[in-house]
């Protein structure tokens, strides 16, 4: 870890961002830091016995994205985990849980009128969220928390099996432009639909199940935008493309003069936000 963490720095400091990625790991240790109190259990046998309380499900919501804008501003972990779950599409996308609830189905898409599955209405029809989270089941959690934390809190014991960073336009520029060098792929960085949550956990694990070499690009998700900064977006990618990119970073874009007068304006949208 330490080398992965040296690297990291060197990287932070080429792209003139300030902020530690995160890493997603699972443990079977609960970690300090911030997650949903104890709760409903979701699955999908209790679902079609009836036995879920939804009052009590929707009264005790924890967003895993609000648990990772908390845990990035005090420098902590958050997690989930299926006795501690509070939200029944984080259990989902965090591989916590499987299959996925009808319950999720409908209030992603078009609900029930009248219900707490009122609906989001981000997909036009429960058929097309179905499709969507089949195509959206992440691997199992290899441990009881799913954990999101700081890079440099990670022991030499741990292992990260994805790589976050939260950034704004200017310094996403910089890492995707070295996710293309690092991958020898003009497709090197993918976009796809999902919950701001599937989009750093699910989505680059999926990826490197099916044997996909990308970075995630995400943070589009409408209902977690009050998790994010302004501007800001996630740049996620499973561990071995991470590895990739800081290996290839000095043969890259970023240290050549067209990133050195980029990277002022990456330094300006630092001192012009300054959050």
């Amino acid at each position: 870890m330490q080398a992965l963490k040296a690297k990291t720095q060197r990287l932070l400091e080429l792209l003139g961002h300030g902020e530690q990625p995160l890493g997603v790991h699972y443990s079977d240790v609960k970690p300090e830091g911030y997650g949903p109190r104890p709760g409903e259990m979701f699955s999908r046998e209790r679902e079609l016995a009836g036995e879920i309380d939804w009052q009590q499900a929707f009264g005790n919501f924890s967003c895993v994205m609000g648990n990772v804008w908390l845990a990035r501003k005090k420098g902590k972990a958050a997690w989930i985990s299926h006795e501690e779950c509070g939200c029944m599409g984080g259990g989902f996308y965090s591989g916590i849980y499987r299959p996925y609830l009808e319950a999720n189905v409908l209030y992603v898409s078009t609900g029930i009128p009248g219900t707490p599955f009122a609906g989001e209405h981000y997909l036009p029809s429960p058929e097309s969220t179905r499709a969507f989270m089949d195509d959206c089941t992440p691997p199992e959690a290899a441990g009881k928390y799913c954990v999101i934390k700081p890079l440099d809190l990670f022991t030499d014991a741990e292992k990260p099996l994805v790589a976050v960073f939260f950034v704004r336009p200017e310094a996403l520029t910089g890492l995707y432009s070295l996710a293309c060098f690092a991958l020898g792929s003009h497709n090197a960085v993918l976009s796809p639909f999902g919950a701001g949550c599937s989009n750093i956990i699910a989505w680059p694990l999926i990826y490197q199940k099916r044997g996909r070499e990308c970075a995630v690009l995400g943070g589009f998700d409408i209902s977690a935008r009050k998790f994010m900064k302004t501007d800001e977006l996630s740049f996620a990618m499973s561990l071995p493309v991470y590895r990739k990119m800081l290996d290839a970073m000095e043969e890259s874009a970023l240290t050549r003069d067209t990133w050195a007068g980029a990277r002022k304006k990456v330094l300006r949208s630092e001192r012009v936000w300054m959050d």
